[in-house]
């Protein structure tokens, strides 16, 4: 099956607030409250599409969610690169495209 791997980074010299902002919207964040007693997730665009992330920087995503991700990322000003690749199994798996 064809997929997309994006590769991208923000900016040199972004601000680590811009940056951690970036990151809590991208992935979202795991986070707790009133000392560690309520546990919750803030969700990130990634919540909503199937990914697999090899490193930072580096994600394959499905064709047709492409065009959500590369508008996130556009609004950062990220320097992006897109290729078309074939999956392997163990993506497509990961991904949650294959049983």
């Amino acid at each position: 099956m064809q997929g997309a791997i994006v590769i991208f980074r923000l900016p040199p010299k972004t601000k680590q607030s811009v940056a951690n902002v970036f990151c809590q919207r991208f992935y979202g964040q795991d986070a707790s409250s009133h000392g560690g007693k309520y546990r919750y997730h803030r969700r990130g665009i990634l919540d909503d599409i199937p990914y697999r992330k090899l490193i930072r920087g580096v994600i394959l995503i499905e064709p047709r969610d492409l065009d959500t991700v590369l508008t996130f990322l556009d609004r950062y000003d990220a320097e992006v690169y897109v290729r078309s690749i074939r999956l392997a199994a163990e993506d497509l798996q990961i991904i949650g495209l294959s049983q």
